[in-house]
């Protein structure tokens, strides 16, 4: 699989997702304030809904596209024993407080899957009861990595519960086959900076936008922007967001439908003014900065094209809150025009109708597409739902819960 990513809403050839699994169930009242999780998740009906979102995109893949999981990544790293030795090194040194240098030689004699145990849910048999923390945020693997062009940036994520995850990928991206073709090109930010994919968007080969948030550092955009450049990115856009828990990623207030249309939460995109920063190179390599009025404007200068914002929630204040905080800013692109996302945003679903769009339910598209391709044309625009009421306890949606790694230029 040729693995490479230019634009937001190029038709989807590869994406890696995580069904959940134990590692949610591990999640008790007393430790999910820092685990990072607002409520306790039922594993059953989050898994079943996951799985359907999955079928979504089996549906839509073109002949070649892959659903990855990335649980089976790691264990087919794991094979290796340079890469059960590289993630056991950075796991201890990363977490010092954790005392796990009396046990490193225990943990290399794990087994690839006893040691893909412990790294999801926190212990494994083989330890003899020793145990650490789970990792139930990994369910949103868009905070994983971005492949950019024919590169990729590993996050370095800004919570602790979260630096496992990033190691995990750092580990993939070393050893598995399928990142042979961008491992040369892998980015990785030091411990103190952060950056997280779930900031990261991609309008096309020469822009990137960047939220600085609260989980991805100014230090961290700005060390990761020297990394755009050389992935053949000409324009950062740098979007200041406010910090908080509600849009704790830019992805959570705005994302892209298509090239030219994108769904976004008011408050914190539209009333927002000079928030955004064009950084780009000058001919000698300078680094060159521009304050500019507004995202939608910034959009359209770099784009060259006008772009229509769609409101989340439709037009009153009431539903565009209660409908973010559902994830209903939070769309995931299939191809140009063709988007998924939780049912339970109602008034997100009838202003893309308004937009044009055709409404089906994650029912009603499998069945249309079941005994045929899906070849969408320029003209095709589909806004799917999906039951997702467990899955959005966690605080993510569908563009959240996936990390693609090949879209059609």
């Amino acid at each position: 699989m040729n693995i490479h990513v230019s634009s937001e809403t190029g038709r989807l050839n590869g994406v890696v997702v995580h069904t959940p699994g134990k590692e949610v169930t591990l999640v008790s009242p007393d430790i999910k304030d820092e685990l990072l999780f607002d409520d306790i998740i039922f594993e059953t009906d989050a898994r079943e809904e996951h799985l359907a979102m999955i079928d979504i995109f089996k549906t839509a893949l073109p002949s070649g596209g892959g659903v990855f999981e990335i649980c089976d990544l790691i264990y087919d790293a794991f094979q290796k024993e340079d890469a059960r030795a590289y993630f056991i090194d950075l796991l201890v040194h990363r977490f010092p407080e954790w005392n796990l240098t009396p046990i490193q030689q225990e943990l290399g004699m794990l087994s690839p899957n006893e040691l893909l145990e412990f790294a999801i849910n926190g212990r494994t048999d083989g330890l003899r009861g020793f145990s650490i923390y789970p990792s139930p945020n990994i369910l949103f693997t868009r905070d994983l990595a971005a492949v950019i062009n024919d590169g990729i940036i590993i996050s370095r994520a800004a919570k602790k519960a979260r630096a496992r995850e990033s190691m995990l990928m750092d580990t993939v991206v070393e050893y598995h086959p399928l990142f042979a073709k961008v491992r040369e090109q892998a980015f990785r930010l030091e411990y103190y900076d952060s950056i997280e994919g779930g900031d990261v968007l991609i309008p096309s080969k020469d822009l990137v936008l960047v939220g600085m948030s609260e989980r991805t550092s100014f230090s961290g955009i700005m060390k990761a922007a020297e990394a755009f450049f050389k992935f053949g990115i000409k324009d950062v856009l740098i979007v200041d967001i406010p910090k908080q828990r509600a849009s704790m990623h830019l992805d959570t207030i705005f994302t892209f439908a298509s090239h030219d249309e994108c769904i976004v939460y008011p408050p914190a995109i539209i009333k927002r003014k000079d928030n955004v920063v064009c950084l780009s190179k000058s001919e000698s390599g300078e680094m060159v900065t521009k304050l500019m009025p507004s995202l939608h404007y910034a959009l359209e200068a770099k784009l060259g094209h006008a772009v229509n914002f769609i409101n989340c929630g439709g037009d009153l204040p009431i539903y565009q809150s209660r409908e973010q905080w559902t994830d209903g800013a939070n769309v995931f692109a299939l191809a140009p025009g063709v988007i998924v996302g939780y049912e339970r945003n109602t008034n997100t679903f009838n202003t893309l109708k308004e937009n044009g769009y055709e409404l089906l339910n994650q029912f009603e598209f499998i069945d249309r597409y079941k005994d045929k391709s899906f070849n969408p044309t320029p003209e095709t625009k589909l806004a799917i739902s999906f039951i997702g009421n467990e899955l959005c306890r966690g605080r993510g949606g569908a563009r959240c819960m996936t990390m693609p790694v090949s879209r059609e230029s």
